[in-house]
């Protein structure tokens, strides 16, 4: 799928625009910088950056013997409101793995606050710094910072060190907050060339510069005789740093929007990767070139490739299982459940093995590289022709350009007649082609057992259902009384059964009735709530004093009752990411509604039908009245799972639309 106007790809060129970079100091902070009540272009915002400067150079560590990656950034934060409280807490992750970690400290943190026309500031002590497991990989060291109010500045300073000289970590020019000023610098020597890609819809300036360098190597070596000498020799080596400066001024707030699947997608930053190493005397390789070159190194790993060839563990089992299967559909589905039942995610993604297959099959858990590879071999085991797609998560983001960081997850795709199959034993709820909903991120890559890959869309073209059928009728004081039935079909199912899986049944109707306009609610049943090939059903009767409204002696009630949708999701003026709803999905209300004795209808909506352009929807409203019985057939279909932003005012009338109607109300009058 193409993304038009959001990303931009560059390489490192030698021809850049000129700029000038400002001067910030730390421990420099105004009085004017501590009188400033609100944000000069932001008047909301509850705090801003006033600047942040970013450093990673690659150099060569004379201790370790090797080039290292030190990446060093400072920063300054105003904050204006209580709400920007938040920012007084940093944290800045490390890897932190057998053979590889890295180290994260903070210096010169402090708060600035204007007490009696003075500047008093407050040094972050030993207290306010906290070091953190965040998983198995990785770590975090957060702070603190003392003394934060309504006015105060704050700063610190950090440095990351990694033994590596591969990586170099991606750079946000933009934030929830204002940035005043941003400026990132990369030092790479000649033996490196970097990648380097910018995402987002504002794009900071770049300016490059090339210096002489050199490496000094100090050795001594010892004579043995009558006497022992010691004698020093030195060595330089001479290259050539590559110095590239990117800044960014005055760049607005990253604001929160209705049905974005990841910020991070579309937020205006920087991120480089290693295309080629040329060391003095060494022949040049190359890295993560092409989608074709990322995959064929990603199945070749040890943890990937090599664990689809493993069989032994589970043949027996395997064999017993398959017995009398002789279908396609038959064979995936004793083989998914299987899985399923056999090895529980640990929560860690990844698309290669932790555990390794057949330790999580003894162990019965692992991650979703050791359960979703486990299962491709399973399926190749049963004669289906099976194979790996790789994805990237929601949380991870769009995997843009081609390298192995782009991806965090793995599922399963089985080639058939009519398409492919897309599988995850992840998850309990999950069947053929509905898959969770955190891995419905734009397009996955499937490889093959030769090397080959081949892009596969996770976007899921089926509608996914939820249908309301509502009969209730209307007493003269007000009151309403009636049924409810609901049923949901395959990624709304699954939904539905998320949200009320290990939930105690008192618990979920006593917020289901405080939802719904403090409804009592009675005769609850569910059908299918384990049968996940099934849609979901709810039904229940229910009863509310509150559910309408008496004016002069008349009726006012909206027909849809507490599942009318009376808020448009999309209220900006103008919108710059696209709209990703996840699946295309329909909602359908069939209501039937008793009118009171004594009673007829004064005011009846109108039937309307509105088309988006493109078939990207249709918003259906049907009214029929047929005596004492008033009939709705209302019903919302979004076709597309994914709207570019040239669509989003289109889609925002749409609501408007659909609101509109669904608010309009049922007038009876007495006769």
């Amino acid at each position: 799928m193409k993304l038009i106007k959001i990303f931009s790809i560059s390489l490192v060129l030698l021809i850049a625009s000129k700029t000038t970079a400002q001067e910030f100091k730390l421990g420099k902070v105004s009085v004017a910088e501590l009188e400033q009540k609100i944000h000069p272009k932001d008047s909301a915002a509850p705090a801003a950056i006033l600047y942040k400067k970013g450093k990673s150079r690659i150099e060569f560590d004379q201790s370790d013997g090797d080039f290292v990656t030190l990446t060093d950034v400072e920063v300054r934060i105003k904050v204006y409101k209580k709400e920007g409280y938040e920012w007084a807490n940093q944290a800045v992750w490390y890897y932190k793995t057998s053979g590889f970690v890295e180290k994260v400290s903070f210096s010169d943190a402090y708060t600035y606050n204007l007490v009696n026309g003075k500047i008093e500031k407050s040094k972050l002590k030993s207290e306010g710094i906290f070091d953190e497991t965040v998983n198995k990989f990785r770590g975090q060291k957060k702070i603190t910072m003392p003394g934060v109010k309504e006015g105060s500045v704050i700063e610190y300073k950090y440095t990351i060190k990694s033994p590596s000289d591969r990586s170099i970590r991606e750079w946000n020019f933009q934030e929830t907050i204002p940035v005043n000023y941003s400026e990132f610098t990369t030092c790479i020597p000649e033996y490196y060339v970097f990648n380097s890609r910018q995402k987002g819809y504002v794009f900071p300036k770049m300016t490059v510069d090339k210096s002489p360098k050199s490496i000094i190597f100090t050795s001594k070596e010892r004579s043995e005789g009558r006497v022992t000498t010691t004698t020093f020799s030195t060595d330089k080596i001479d290259y050539i740093e590559t110095r590239t400066t990117y800044t960014a001024q005055d760049f607005p707030a990253m604001k929160e929007e209705a049905f974005v699947n990841n910020m991070d997608n579309y937020v205006s930053s920087i991120q480089h990767e290693l295309s080629m190493t040329k060391f003095p005397n060494s022949q040049m390789r190359t890295y993560s070139t092409d989608w074709n070159s990322v995959v064929k190194t990603i199945y070749d790993y040890e943890s990937f490739g090599a664990e689809l060839n493993k069989t032994g563990y589970y043949e027996d089992d395997l064999k017993a299982l398959l017995a009398g299967k002789n279908t396609l559909e038959e064979k995936i589905w004793v083989i998914l459940n299987h899985v399923k039942a056999s090895v529980r995610w640990n929560g860690y993604t990844g698309y290669d093995c932790d555990n390794g297959v057949k330790k999580a099959y003894k162990e019965k858990t692992g991650n979703i590289g050791d359960i979703n590879l486990m299962l491709t071999s399973m399926l190749r085991y049963a004669g289906l022709t099976a194979n790996p797609v790789l994805v990237s998560t929601r949380e991870n983001g769009i995997a843009l350009f081609p390298n192995r960081t782009a991806f965090d997850y793995v599922i399963a795709a089985v080639e058939t007649p009519t398409g492919y199959l897309l599988l995850d034993a992840s998850d309990k709820f999950s069947t053929p082609n509905i898959l969770p909903f955190r891995t419905l991120n734009w397009s996955g890559r499937l490889i093959r057992k030769d090397g080959t890959s081949e892009e596969i869309e996770l976007t899921p073209k089926k509608l996914s259902n939820d249908v309301v059928f509502l009969n209730y009728k209307v007493e003269a004081d007000g009151k309403v009384s009636g049924k409810a039935r609901r049923q949901c079909t395959d990624h709304m199912a699954m939904i539905t059964r998320e949200r009320i899986d290990g939930v105690k049944q008192e618990d979920y109707l006593e917020k289901l009735e405080n939802k719904n306009g403090k409804i009592e609610i009675s005769d609850y049943s569910r059908t299918n709530e384990k049968d996940i090939l099934l849609p979901t059903i709810e039904s229940y009767a229910f009863t509310g004093n509150d559910l309408c409204e008496i004016i002069g002696g008349k009726i006012y009630i909206s027909p849809m009752l507490f599942f009318t949708n009376d808020k448009n999701p999309f209220k900006q003026e103008v919108r710059e990411y696209p709209v990703d709803f996840g699946f295309p999905q329909m909602d359908k209300y069939n209501i039937n509604i008793q009118i009171p004795d004594g009673f007829a209808v004064e005011t009846l909506p109108a039937s309307a039908v509105i088309n988006m352009e493109d078939n990207g929807g249709t918003f259906k409203f049907v009214v029929a009245q047929n005596g004492n019985t008033v009939q709705f057939s209302i019903a919302s279909q979004i076709n597309d799972a994914i709207f570019s932003a040239e669509k989003y005012e289109m889609l925002k009338e749409y609501y408007k639309g659909m609101i509109a109607k669904e608010t309009e109300k049922v007038v009876l009058k007495r006769i």
